[in-house]
């Protein structure tokens, strides 16, 4: 949201996927490493084995963009399935999602079913395909049963049919030496992925970079 009165702009993202898989463990990081806003910190409702049972909430402070001051207001939502009631209300007005998935092979199930709940979750509030940027966090990415980053591609970011002309162009990752998020492939269909992020939360590792990509996406969505 942008407010040209008091110039600020306002960005919601919302951390999704399977319980466990490391969305509170994002959240957590920021709030001890980047620049949270004046006056606000981590706001966690857990249950008694920690896990999410509403959501987390922490507002970062993003600086200055375009001479407006920026805030990214980070909410995370549970994991389990039962507290489906609960994710949707957290996703509504959502500028970009965070989809943080379980790098563990045994977990490919579960990231599925996540990931289909957020796009389901996603067209009822109207969101069309692609409305809002979406940014893949392949965590855990340190596990001894960790599937192959091509293995997790192949399930959750196989590409969407570009069918406007004027973006059937090679578009390279910026984050990954040759790999493409916009490529052609076999058949002649032009398809676009998702930016993805390896991580391990716990470390910090990638958080920042997953942070830094959907809010820069966001914004770019909303200016």
């Amino acid at each position: 949201m942008i407010d040209y009165a008091s110039r600020e702009i306002n960005c919601k993202i919302v951390y999704y996927g399977p319980t466990s898989g490391g969305k509170t463990s994002n959240l957590e990081f920021l709030s001890k490493t980047v620049s949270i806003a004046e006056g606000s910190k981590l706001v966690s409702l857990n249950r008694d084995d920690d896990k999410t049972m509403f959501f987390d909430f922490l507002p970062v402070d993003f600086g200055m963009v375009r001479g407006f001051k920026t805030t990214m207001h980070l909410f995370s939502v549970p994991g389990q399935s039962l507290y489906n009631a609960l994710r949707k209300p957290v996703l509504k007005s959502a500028h970009g999602v965070v989809f943080v998935a379980d790098s563990d092979e045994d977990r490919i199930e579960d990231n599925l079913d996540a990931f289909q709940s957020l796009l389901d979750n996603m067209r009822n509030y109207g969101y069309e395909s692609g409305a809002i940027p979406i940014v893949i966090q392949y965590n855990k990415r340190d596990l001894p049963s960790t599937a192959t980053i091509q293995t997790l591609q192949d399930a959750l970011n196989p590409g969407e049919i570009v069918t406007d002309p004027a973006r059937q162009m090679a578009k390279p990752d910026p984050f990954h030496a040759g790999k493409y998020l916009v490529e052609q492939i076999k058949d002649g269909q032009w398809i676009e992925r998702s930016q993805y992020i390896e991580a391990i939360a716990v470390e910090g590792k990638g958080v920042v970079d997953t942070l830094k990509v959907v809010g820069r996406l966001a914004l770019k969505s909303l200016l």
